[in-house]
């Protein structure tokens, strides 16, 4: 029956226009996804009224017919919960008892239920650690020896109300390991900062990622720990939630443009379905200084995302709550550095950062230098011919009125 559908309704030579399937793309995609050009940001910490404070932080970021939570918290790994609703009046709704519970499952919901579009999770598990001593080619398949990983569920964190800054919409989670026998943090610690974003916009530091309204930014840096070897790479394990049985896509885009990374061409994004859907964007660089600048850039790879079944991972409580008892989790690393080259080892400092959001991806249009390198090289070719044809057109006129005497 769909064949014969298909087949009676073909579009023949009346093939619709590229620009008419976009709008039907668009108007056939949830509300919640299509994105907003500005958003009414706020951030709140959520109390807790059943003892110590917790550090949960909920982003709601409210448009004309949608709304985007992001709920951040440090109670076990660090983990994040994405939603985008097509309501602008969803609400977080959080069971304390039940979150803090060894069965955390609905501690945490976005109502009403119905209006969720979309919903997944990140969630940082592991700080990873290699010795690089004894390898020498950049491309190698791993960056070096493992050393014991750092758990991040075993991590002692800030109290985020403390960094809270409305001004910025911002907020830093900063820990270290409760278990540090060697001391190895004794002068450091691993922050996770997080931004918000009311309009579209461009930091000022490197590598400069285009953010929108639909997106929050996160940034990672690593100060002060002491590495246990001279060369050590330092990584993260990242966990994440599957739209179904299969992993998320990971994929690569090229540019012509560096300026606003230079010496960067690439762009690796993190996909959870069929745009517009969810995704985690980032450009493969690290800095070992700050502020970030070419000589301190670090290349930042990626491995391929592989079905966490078959080890456990620490788990999130917030993730558990919203999700429940889903195993359908993949994972990937992230390695800052080679052995060659500038590293952690310059100044014990390492940072890091990517963009999470809804919808279609922020895409970085060519820049005003490129665009005008561009026009003179095609420019020049066909000014070349214009003058050319115009010079062949007055010769042949001039021999044109020419007469014979005879």
């Amino acid at each position: 029956m769909r064949g014969s559908v298909e087949h009676s309704w073909g579009w023949g030579h009346c093939a619709p226009s590229p620009l008419l399937l976009l709008t039907l793309l668009l108007f056939a995609a949830p509300f919640g996804l299509l994105g907003e050009k500005t958003r009414q940001v706020s951030l709140e910490v959520i109390p807790n009224w059943l003892g110590p404070v917790q550090n949960l932080l909920h982003i709601r970021a409210v448009g004309t017919n949608s709304t985007l939570h992001y709920m951040w918290s440090s109670l076990g790994p660090l983990a994040v919960v994405l939603v985008a609703t097509n309501t602008p009046h969803s609400t977080l709704s959080v069971n304390w008892s039940r979150l803090l519970s060894p069965e955390p499952d609905g501690g945490l919901m976005v109502l009403p239920k119905d209006s969720i579009q979309f919903s997944s999770a990140l969630v940082f598990t592991r700080l990873l650690e290699f010795d690089s001593t004894n390898v020498s080619d950049t491309a190698a398949k791993t960056p070096g020896t493992p050393y014991p990983p750092y758990s991040l569920a075993d991590f002692s964190w800030n109290n985020i109300t403390d960094s809270l800054d409305p001004a910025t919409l911002s907020a830093t989670f900063q820990g270290h390991p409760m278990n540090d026998p060697t001391r190895t943090f004794a002068n450091g610690s691993l922050a996770f900062r997080v931004q918000a974003f009311s309009r579209s916009s461009r930091p000022a530091q490197p590598p400069r990622l285009l953010h929108t309204a639909d997106t929050c930014q996160l940034e990672v840096a690593l100060v002060g720990a002491s590495p246990r070897g001279n060369r050590s790479l330092f990584g993260l394990e990242v966990a994440t939630l599957g739209q179904g049985p299969d992993c998320p896509s990971m994929q690569e885009q090229h540019s012509i443009d560096d300026e606003y990374a230079p010496a960067i061409f690439q762009l690796d994004q993190l996909l959870w379905g069929s745009l517009p859907s969810g995704f985690a964007q980032w450009r493969p660089v690290a800095y070992s200084q700050k502020p970030g600048g070419r000589e301190s850039a670090l290349p930042c790879l990626a491995s391929p995302l592989h079905s966490a079944l078959a080890y456990p991972l620490p788990q999130s409580p917030i993730v558990r709550a919203f999700f429940g008892s889903q195993n359908n989790f993949c994972a990937f690393n992230l390695t800052f550095g080679a052995s060659t080259g500038p590293g952690y080892w310059d100044q014990h400092y390492l940072s890091w950062s990517m963009l999470l959001g809804v919808g279609f991806p922020p895409v970085d249009g060519l820049s005003p230098l490129v665009l005008g390198i561009m026009a003179v090289a095609l420019g020049a070719p066909g000014l070349m011919l214009l003058v050319g044809g115009l010079v062949l057109l007055l010769y042949h006129k001039k021999y044109s009125e020419y007469q014979s005497i005879n």
